[in-house]
């Protein structure tokens, strides 16, 4: 359940209300630009612009930025849709299969071996052949040579040569060489990693990999009575360090593929702390390591010799509270240093760092957030980025040069903005949207002057039967120290003088937005089209005000989130339009505890909730993600107990229903388990659907299933239906 940033829980957010599955996914950002977009540039001043012909079938133009000459071209396809056309018969291409960095080449998984493929050969080189499955294929940088683990062992198959080189030997069910452990693949690598724990080096000559060891981690049992399993089932063990528990030992190490010897980066493997997301200098001589202590309040990055595994300390911040690994840093290829994200003045800024240690330059000084590096132009010596602007649910474009002056605000007006920046950085092209405007895609110099409007995004006019009014609001917080930014989603044909049933729909994680300043679409959700308000509010915990919001969380998950949760009920209940008999919640993971919370510690204020595969008692979840904002259930016990649902069961009164999928690796059913069973002590009434064989979140005709079902308990609950 770890927050990598926005990505992971943008992720979260598309799963975690089944009950509008369809509704949600009609409405993401941008929707209405699937046949209208720019997707690249011919060169810095031709445009890459995705339309409609006069048949109204997809075309792709090359258009002049100047004169707007346009001029149709070969419909742009990725390098794996030009791959996957021309694979052999009984081929197909996966999502994990990787691309060589030409373009030009894959390699396929097919019956637990590797089969090489070039777009000129176009036939199938076969690399392995045992059978043990090779998983986490990485193309080297120049593509000559392919890493991958098996046996959670790290191996190199040069393909010139037609050799494989086992890099490890030492592996065991315990121990992995180049593959992460559950925890660290959950949350620190992310589960986009494939549980790949390996780097190659910019010269293709050397890996760094992490080494962990997981056998002082306890082992959690999840029981498959699927069919297929068998009528006696079969026991699926997973080391899983709960808060508190043992974590993996774990080291970096750096295998040179030549002599297929490894030299150990020297840290002290007695100690307990974090390691992982290492950077290496541009000449490979040099191997940056991001190391996090156990309390997770200390980030440090070393600088080690791959040839001695000796290092020295290049970089250290540390809160009161926590800090986080940093995925996204920029290695400048002069050999000068890197550019970081961090939070140093409470705001996520850019920092330029020579390899020295020193601080080059600090890049931005905002008092609101950057979201990510776009480009770095190292030649005009020009940083691009984007960051909300000073109002936090908006997203602009930047940029600013590499000794922190001449900053420009690229694109204008309020909303959320995506830029495309040509070549050479002489034209920007602006696709942007707000909430109460579709948009368009505009032209700008490289000076933020506007040049044209290239495209204007149809937006029907407004009909009270067909379209969901939506109003943004900010909320103040009864201390009076944040304003909370909310979405009302009105149902159709709304009446003021009617009252309304009110559903959040919320994720409610740490430094994890809900409310984005976006078009939401012009399709009605389930809820408007059944009389229901959907209601989405952030709470100061939520990234929108920065660290001075966030630290507010440290040592007590749920108190501060239902605190303002509740402030945004009582403003709910003073609109003549809400009928606060029928106030709900919905969300899954984070989303699910929130409430869970709701309706417990919360029972005054909720009335309906679904909770899918929640947390309930902070003590049942992995010790990354908890122990960040928690510390461990010995050093916090107070903050543990006041967090748990289950302490809150005597308060429920209201209707709730639990929905956990029964293989669930991440947030295990055990925390529903233990809140039925309070609940039931507790002479509660409650409902609860199982679905067998369910991870963290479902498809298929289950996913279809708890929608119908979630639907029907609103429409039940709500209206006796």
């Amino acid at each position: 359940m770890k927050l990598i940033n926005s990505l992971k829980a943008l992720f979260l957010l598309t799963i975690l209300v089944f009950a509008s599955l369809s509704d949600a996914i009609s409405q993401m950002p941008f929707r209405n630009m699937n046949q209208y977009a720019v997707t690249g540039w011919v060169d810095d001043t031709h445009y890459l612009f995705k339309t409609l012909d006069e048949n109204k079938m997809p075309v792709v133009k090359s258009v002049d930025i100047k004169t707007g000459k346009a001029v149709t071209v070969s419909a742009e396809k990725t390098p794996r849709e030009l791959i996957s056309q021309v694979l052999p018969a009984g081929y197909t291409l996966g999502m994990t299969d990787p691309i060589s960095p030409d373009s030009k080449s894959t390699v396929i998984s097919k019956d637990n071996d590797l089969y090489l493929f070039t777009l000129s050969a176009k036939e199938l080189k076969r690399l392995t052949n045992d059978s043990e499955p090779e998983v986490n294929a990485r193309f080297s940088p120049e593509g000559s040579k392919l890493a991958y683990t098996k046996n959670r062992d790290l191996y190199v198959y040069d393909i010139a040569a037609g050799k494989e080189i086992r890099l490890t030997s030492d592996a065991t069910d315990k121990i992995y060489n180049g593959y992460a452990s559950w925890v660290y693949y959950e949350e620190i690598l992310g589960r986009p990693s494939r549980y790949a724990a390996f780097w190659w080096s910019p010269d293709g000559n050397k890996i760094a990999y992490l080494r962990s060891d997981d056998s002082d981690v306890p082992v959690f049992t999840l029981n498959r009575l699927d069919e297929a399993d068998g009528i006696h089932g079969k026991i699926e063990a997973v080391p899983y360090p709960k808060a508190g528990d043992p974590n993996p030992k774990v080291k970096m190490g750096v295998a040179d593929i030549a002599s297929t010897k490894t030299i150990w980066v020297k840290t002290d493997y007695s100690v307990d702390q974090y390691i992982a997301w290492p950077f290496w200098t541009p000449d490979s001589k040099k191997l940056a390591v991001q190391i996090v202590n156990r309390d997770q309040n200390e980030l440090k990055i070393i600088l080690a010799d791959p040839s001695s595994g000796d290092y020295s300390e290049i970089y250290n911040e540390s809160r009161k509270t926590w800090v986080e690994f940093r995925e996204e840093i920029y290695v400048m290829k002069n050999g000068s240093g890197y550019i970081i994200r961090s939070f140093r003045n409470d705001w996520e800024n850019l920092y330029y760092y020579g390899w020295d240690g020193k601080l080059i330059c600090q890049l931005t000084d905002f008092r609101f957030r950057v979201n990510s590096i776009d480009r770095v132009d190292e030649d005009a010596r020009l940083v691009y980025f984007s960051a909300t602007g000073t109002e936090s649910t908006d997203m602009h474009g930047y940029r600013v040069g590499l000794d922190g002056k001449d900053l420009i605000q690229i694109t204008k007006g309020e909303g959320t903005h995506s830029l495309s920046i040509s070549p050479k950085g002489s034209y920007f092209i602006d696709t942007w949207s707000s909430l109460s405007s579709a948009g368009s895609i505009i032209a700008y110099d490289r000076k933020g002057r506007q040049l044209k409007e290239i495209y204007k995004f149809e937006q029907p006019q407004f009909d009270p039967a067909k379209h969901s009014k939506i109003e943004f609001v900010k909320i103040p917080t009864s201390d009076g120290l944040f304003n909370m930014p909310a979405i009302i989603t009105y149902p159709l044909n709304f009446d003021p003088s009617k009252k309304y049933p009110v559903i959040f729909t919320i994720y409610g994680g740490p430094d994890s937005k809900n409310v984005y300043n976006r078009w939401q679409g012009t399709s009605p959700s389930w809820y408007a089209q059944n009389g229901i308000i959907q209601f989405t509010v952030d709470h100061r915990g939520s990234g929108q005000f920065g660290k001075k919001g966030l630290d507010y969380l440290y040592r007590c998950l749920g108190k501060w989130e239902v605190l303002d949760y509740e402030d945004a009920v009582k403003w709910l209940r003073e609109k003549p339009w809400v009928d606060a008999t029928k106030m709900g919640m919905t969300g899954g993971s984070y989303g699910g505890y929130m409430t869970c919370l709701a309706l417990t510690k919360g029972a005054d204020f909720w009335t309906h909730g679904i909770a899918n595969y929640s947390v309930t008692d902070y003590r049942l979840y992995d010790n990354i993600y908890t122990e960040r904002f928690m510390d461990t259930p010995a050093d916090n016990p107070e903050g543990y107990k006041d967090g748990s649902a289950l302490t809150w069961a005597k308060n429920y009164k209201g209707r709730l229903l639990i929905t956990h999928g029964d293989m669930d690796d991440n947030v295990h059913m055990q925390n529903s388990i233990y809140l039925i069973s309070k609940l039931q002590d507790e002479g509660k009434s409650f409902e609860f659907m199982l679905y067998p064989g369910g991870r963290h979140g479902w498809g298929g005709m289950k996913a279809m299933h708890l929608r119908n079902e979630a639907n029907k308990f609103w429409m039940r609950n709500f209206f006796g239906k």
